[in-house]
């Protein structure tokens, strides 16, 4: 169970997709506002001790350690996997989060910090559905995470249906995502004010 006064946390930046609806783009190196949708990530876990991104290597503001998934388009949980493997030391949670999801901030993972305290984590939910953003307890990752074969193709969903997570909403917009140029442009209009 996670409890109050963490010491610490890691974060896996979800980085990997293939981006098919943006025609096979680098989600992490688009820009919205003239900043990468990574650096805007780095800035949501900007409290975490250390942080991996699970995709390609491309300049940061802020340091990270930088892998692909394995097996690669293994999907998100094996990147998720993956990114927990590659931490360099160990931490009581651990906050996941898709890149492509700019509306993020160090506020939401503090929330859902909070809010995972007596259960294994917490994860932000917008209408009811989960989304890529949430914290875990590090132990009970670990201790239900299949093994490597049968990770390709795992849902999140399903890595993490036996955990006991408590459901955070959303406040405003921060669960939007970028999955589409549309929802790009939208975003960059909602940002400008239009």
């Amino acid at each position: 169970m996670i409890e109050l006064g963490l010491s610490g946390f890691a974060a896996v930046i979800l980085a990997g997709g293939q981006a098919a609806r943006l025609g096979g783009a680098d989600k992490a190196g688009i820009e919205l506002g003239g900043r990468s949708l990574l650096d805007r990530a780095l800035d949501a876990v900007v409290d975490a001790g250390e942080v991996v991104v699970v995709g390609h290597q491309v300049p940061t503001e802020r340091p990270a350690t930088f892998v692909l998934e394995d097996p690669r388009h293994g999907g998100p949980a094996a990147g998720l996997l993956t990114g927990r493997d590659s931490l360099l030391r160990r931490f009581p949670t651990i906050a996941v989060l898709a890149v492509d999801m700019p509306k993020l901030t160090s506020s939401t993972f503090r929330r859902l910090h909070e809010a995972a305290v007596g259960h294994e984590g917490a994860v932000l939910t917008q209408d009811g559905r989960r989304q890529l953003a949430f914290v875990v307890e590090t132990d009970r990752l670990d201790a239900v995470r299949p093994g490597r074969e049968e990770q390709h193709g795992l849902s999140i969903r399903a890595l993490l249906e036996p955990l006991d997570l408590v459901d955070v909403p959303a406040i405003g917009s921060e669960a939007r995502d970028v999955d589409t140029w549309t929802d790009l442009r939208d975003l960059a209009a909602e940002a400008e004010g239009r």
